[in-house]
Formats: structure tokens, sequence, C-alpha cells
């Protein structure tokens, strides 16, 4: 049995669900999102809450309920609140700034890099080393920051690179005489 699966989602305040099949469109103050869920569950609306009920026991039902309820978590959160990845620039001379809707990064290549801002993202950068990138898919703004720390990820020497903020780099003891 889902442990995840049993417990609905309340709509928070200001966010409406619509269910036509098994499609579920949520709107709210910052935007719309659907999904389409699979036959082996079923979606009920009832008193402000989502509700999502497996089609038999198989377990391709039961793995459908509860990534079902997720992923109607999120549409619900990226409405009400977003979604944000905040990125650390770690290195002497690396550093980001935005021109129009392009992020521009200096990261020790022989040319800066231009990464421009895929639709449904808002990428800024309010220091010169930090990079905030933000959102209503979750999806859609993990993916633009692990491009932008592809870039130059955090070696493990000293540390230099892209980091998501609080992330743990292991660091390793250089040659010894």
């Amino acid at each position: 049995m889902s442990r995840i699966g049993k417990r609905p989602v309340e709509l928070p305040k200001g966010v409406t669900a619509e269910i036509k099949g098994q499609t579920i469109e949520v709107k709210g103050p910052k935007g719309t999102r659907s999904f389409t869920a699979t036959d082996d569950v079923d979606l009920v609306l009832d008193n402000g809450a989502v509700s999502v009920k497996p089609r038999g026991l198989s377990k391709r039902a039961r793995q459908q309920w509860g990534m079902t309820r997720s992923m109607i978590e999120n549409l619900t959160v990226g409405v009400s609140e977003g979604f944000k990845k905040e990125l650390e620039i770690q290195g002497v001379g690396y550093r980001a700034s935005m021109q129009g809707k392009t992020l521009k990064l200096t990261l020790g290549y022989s040319h800066d890099v231009n990464f421009e801002t895929p639709d449904g993202v808002t990428i800024a950068a309010p220091k010169q080393t930090e990079i905030v990138v933000e959102g209503i898919d979750q999806q859609l703004v993990g993916q633009v920051a692990a491009n932008i720390r592809e870039w130059r990820r955090p070696e493990p020497y000293k540390g230099k690179g892209i980091r998501y903020k609080g992330e743990f780099v292991f660091r390793k003891e250089g040659k010894k005489k």
C-alpha cells in the first residue's frame, strides 16, 4: 500500500483544480499547470482536496498511485509558491551577470559562456557569485540549474566551480613531495 498516495492533496487558498477525465488542471496566482494521469488511478476532487485512488491492486497501479499524488502536490506548490534553486560560484575570476534574458558566465575558459533563459523560468544573478533559478515547473527549474552547473562542476582539489547552495564537495589532498 502506498503511504504517500493515501493522503489527499490539500489545495491552498487561491488555488483551484479542475479534473477532466484523467487530466487535472491546477490554477493559482503564479500560473496554470496540468498533468495527465495514467489509467491505473482515479482522480477525485472533494472539499478543496484532490484524492488519488488506485484501480485494482496490480503492481503498476500501486506504483502510479503514489507518483500521481506527488505530481499533483508539485503542481499545487508550483502555482502557489513556485520552485527555486540557488547556485554558488567559487573560484578566482569566476562570475555571473544577467544581460537581458542571457546569463553571462565567466568560468576560466578563453571565452564567456552565454546561457539563454528558457521559457517558464526566470534566472537572476543578485551577486556576481550567486545564481537564482525560479519557476513553477519543478522539473524544468532543476534541469536548468543542472545545465548551468554542467558548465563548470566543482572540482575536488580546490573546490572551484558552480555548486548548489549548501552542496558538500568532497575535497581531496593534492600531491606531496
